[in-house]
């Protein structure tokens, strides 16, 4: 008898050990500066165009690997013919894609992040909720990338439907304002990239920023602006709002958010 009960004590531990759930990462770990330089030079690896991209190293589950020795240890024999739909252009800790990859669970998503702890914290953190819950989370993913000078490296013509721009650095020094993520030439970029009827949505609580990006997407031939009423049923509007870590920080101090959210039309509207 006395020596069933450690067999049964190392069972349940075991048992113990491989049901645990892998810890997330934690905040406080991966804290770095608010705001990066867009026009340094962050040693950045990007593909030479959207066809050199190995997309299997974000998303396993529906990319074989370009490498032939990785394919062959592949358990996909083929892709799953899905390309990236979403992107979440300085997605800081990754709170939008977490939220969506369960309201748009078929559709692939990419959080685009300049600064190097928060783009690996956010990456752990999908890697743990891959593992926590089998099947989920499998969409949603992050690349450490400067969206100002490499998107069209990444996306083909026409291949997103939705970019988000939420709480962006303001810059608000007159000399900084070309850094800001909306510009006129950055906007046709961006309409390169975005499938007519995809949106754009832009969400600030900086009133003169808000200004600023209405001001140049209002111009921009091939955006026109969404009618509030129009996103009450636009399951996104909500996540924009409130899921980041910004937009939460914004809440808790009762601040004002400045929501603007555009559709790119055909090149003959």
């Amino acid at each position: 008898m006395e020596d069933t009960v450690p067999a049964v004590a190392g069972e349940k531990r075991h048992a113990e050990e491989t049901t645990s759930e892998v810890r997330l990462p934690q905040k406080k770990y991966f804290r770095q500066r608010a705001h990066a330089n867009v026009f340094s030079d962050h040693h950045l690896d990007y593909p030479v165009s959207p066809a050199h991209m190995d997309w299997s190293k974000n998303f396993p589950d529906h990319y074989v690997p370009k490498d032939t020795e990785a394919a062959a240890q592949s358990a996909l024999t083929q892709d799953s013919g899905k390309k990236v739909e979403f992107a979440d252009i300085g997605c800081g800790y990754g709170g939008l894609l977490v939220a969506l990859s369960t309201v748009f669970p078929d559709t692939l998503m990419l959080g685009m992040e300049i600064r190097v702890k928060v783009e690996e914290y956010v990456n752990q953190k999908i890697l743990a909720l891959r593992k926590n819950h089998p099947g989920s989370y499998d969409n949603v993913s992050i690349l450490r990338m400067n969206a100002m000078k490499f998107l069209p490296n990444f996306f083909e013509k026409h291949q997103l439907s939705k970019m988000f721009f939420l709480f962006p650095d303001p810059h608000f020094k007159k000399r900084k304002h070309k850094a800001r993520i909306i510009t006129p030439t950055l906007l046709s970029e961006y309409a390169y990239v975005l499938r007519p009827g995809g949106i754009i949505y832009t969400i600030s609580d900086v009133k003169d920023l808000h200004l600023w990006m209405v001001k140049h997407l209002d111009a921009h031939p091939l955006f026109v602006r969404i009618p509030d009423e129009e996103l009450v049923d636009d399951p996104a509007v909500e996540h924009v709002r409130n899921a980041t870590e910004e937009g939460q920080k914004v809440e808790r101090n009762k601040g004002d958010k400045y929501l603007a959210c555009y559709r790119r039309i055909t090149d003959e509207d």
